[in-house]
């Protein structure tokens, strides 16, 4: 299938250099444009011929839930909608199970993804909960520090007491 660029595309950046985005097609309209009068060596034109086959092309069914995929036969093909990614998760991993193929999604290379991106997420937490461990023991540390050093203090206080009262006598 040919990508029908705008004529300058790669050229210029404002015509989509570099920025598939921006990449929009333009018919060429100019007197003396090559690609107008499709020179050899240009850029093609969108014209007749370019489409594809849509007979060859199986039927496409839209998913936007799991009863969705259960209704699919094993002659059409599933479009995975929009959605989050907890439900999409388990939307690839039933049509998985179920042999089904997905227009849009790479089984293989989403699921290897997604439980890397689980991994990082598990360690994260882990380092959170040990962070949060530590810094409860360094208080409860001072906590403890600060009451033997007041129950030190008071007894002090006491002793010094109990020597002015002797003096006294």
């Amino acid at each position: 299938m040919a990508v029908f660029l705008r004529r300058d595309a790669k050229r210029f950046s404002k015509f989509g250099k570099g920025n598939g985005k921006k990449a929009s097609w333009r018919k060429p309209k100019g007197r003396d444009n090559k690609m107008r009068e499709k020179k050899r060596g240009y850029a093609p034109v969108v014209s007749v011929g370019y489409g594809t086959d849509k007979k060859k092309e199986k039927n496409i069914i839209r998913i936007s839930n799991i009863k969705d995929l259960v209704k699919i036969n094993k002659e059409q093909i599933g479009f995975v909608e929009k959605m989050g990614e907890k439900k999409k998760i388990e939307i690839v991993k039933k049509a998985k199970e179920m042999k089904i193929q997905l227009k849009n999604i790479n089984v293989e290379s989403f699921l290897k993804n997604n439980e890397k991106k689980q991994k990082i997420k598990q360690a994260k937490k882990k380092a959170i909960q040990f962070a949060k461990k530590k810094l409860a023991k360094k208080t409860l540390d001072k906590k403890v520090a600060s009451e033997d050093k007041t129950k030190k203090e008071t007894e002090n206080k006491e002793k010094i007491g109990e020597k002015k009262d002797e003096l006294k006598k």
